[in-house]
């Protein structure tokens, strides 16, 4: 039993979190003007592009970080849970304080990840995944099984279907989508609108991946955080809850089947293309990296300055973001199975609570036992039929114990003797 006092601490300390938090906004923060990628382009893209930032002042964030540790106790899940969140906001604004010097990498690793860095519990790192998907990719297109990439859905199309769908999942809770001239991204979400780039194009897969994405995970754990008045800084996403919230979201279009190969190989090219800018690829030679991939300047530029946002661009130190959706899709999948055969399925509605960290988890089983942290209202549909993600479960944790090594081996030999078919296609 807590007792009201505790309550009390954990209620402070959780709304001076959120309000020194929620000022920082940190892909704002490290936006580039259009104008940087039309002199890139029509220069020739062989000039180092120059953005300017506007560093933050960090001290409010670390006084208001300090008055919420100073309301802490050690050796308690739900204290210890909140001194992790004042660590990742205080790194958060120490980062926003760096902008365009090498220290911003080094509180981007700690905040979002490297390529090469393993999980928590297993060796398996983002990279390797990447470089499987990349070899598993080019196999499949050596065998002609992977269709040309077609994009004929206009912007105007994809909101249309979003709005309808959000209305009929969210009711008056929905937000508003929009069409905008300007967006780095071909989408991006807040907890009250979803911004789609008018002059992208869509593949007919990438409407219902957006909304399994964007809407189901993004928008959902916004509003479900913003219920949770007694601990308000769950209505927050910060960098230090990225890693959950794009791995979350990944998972959502990987359970709900509309997580393609063409969307699957660009999160592994961010990965890979990452890693080149620790060993040193300059804003140039990575550009030119993802020219060879996607032969659209405009996109190339894009991509590459995902990686260079806030970062030097002359490589070596890039903003590590992009390695938070596989890395992040790792460790969410990971402790779902781990979860459900540890005999704790109980507590995988605990992760659509709000903005929060997979580690968070056992404080937030606390705080609801205490009645201060409130059942999530939305879910994504696939979440919200027990006997379906049950099932999943128990197909998926029963396929991993299988030693593919020997199968494979006797397959192999299996098929050894069948000539290889020409596959057509569907068009």
């Amino acid at each position: 039993m807590t007792n009201d006092s505790a309550q009390d601490r954990y209620r402070q300390a959780a709304q001076i979190l959120h309000d020194v938090a929620k000022p920082m906004r940190v892909l704002s923060a490290l936006a580039w003007p259009a104008s940087i990628r039309e002199e890139f382009l029509a220069g020739g893209a062989d000039k180092l592009p120059e953005p300017t930032y506007d560093m933050i002042d960090p001290t409010p964030v670390l006084d208001g970080v300090a008055a919420a540790r100073r309301l802490l106790r050690p050796g308690n899940v739900v204290d210890e849970w909140l001194d992790r969140e004042a660590t990742s906001i205080e790194s958060t604004a120490l980062m926003l304080s760096s902008l365009g010097t090498p220290a911003f990498h080094a509180y981007s690793r700690k905040l979002y990840g490297v390529p090469a860095q393993p999980l928590r519990f297993d060796p398996a790192t983002p990279l390797e995944l990447a470089e499987k998907v990349q070899s598993s990719l080019a196999d499949l297109q050596a065998a002609a099984l992977v269709p040309p990439v077609i994009r004929t859905r206009t912007g105007e199309e994809v909101a249309a279907f979003i709005t309808d769908a959000v209305k009929e999942h969210f009711g008056d809770s929905a937000p508003e989508v929009l069409l905008v001239d300007e967006l780095s991204a071909n989408a991006v979400a807040s907890t009250s609108r979803i911004k789609i780039r008018r002059d992208a194009k869509f593949t007919a897969k990438d409407s219902a991946q957006l909304l399994n994405h964007e809407a189901f995970i993004h928008v959902a754990t916004g509003l479900n955080g913003r219920a949770q008045t007694d601990i308000p800084i769950l209505a927050l996403g910060h960098p230090g809850t990225t890693r959950t919230q794009e791995g979350l979201a990944v998972y959502s279009e990987y359970v709900s089947g509309t997580l393609g190969m063409d969307r699957l190989r660009r999160l592994a090219d961010r990965i890979v293309a990452t890693q080149l800018v620790i060993d040193g690829a300059d804003f140039i030679e990575l550009y030119r990296w993802f020219l060879e991939r996607s032969p659209n300047p405009e996109q190339a530029f894009e991509s590459t300055r995902r990686i260079f946002r806030g970062a030097p661009v002359k490589g070596g130190a890039p903003f590590t973001k992009d390695c938070a959706y596989l890395s992040g899709y790792l460790s969410v999948a990971t402790f779902i199975r781990a979860a459900f055969r540890a005999g704790r399925a109980d507590t995988l509605g605990l992760l659509f609570s709000g903005k929060l960290d997979l580690f968070s988890i056992p404080a937030l089983g606390e705080l609801r036992s205490q009645g201060l942290v409130k059942p999530a209202k939305f879910v994504p549909p696939w979440a919200s039929d027990p006997g379906w993600v049950l099932a999943h479960l128990t197909l998926n944790t029963f396929m991993a114990d299988i030693d593919l090594s020997a199968v494979t081996e006797a397959i192999a030999d299996v098929l050894e003797h069948c000539p290889r078919v020409d596959v057509e296609l569907p068009d």
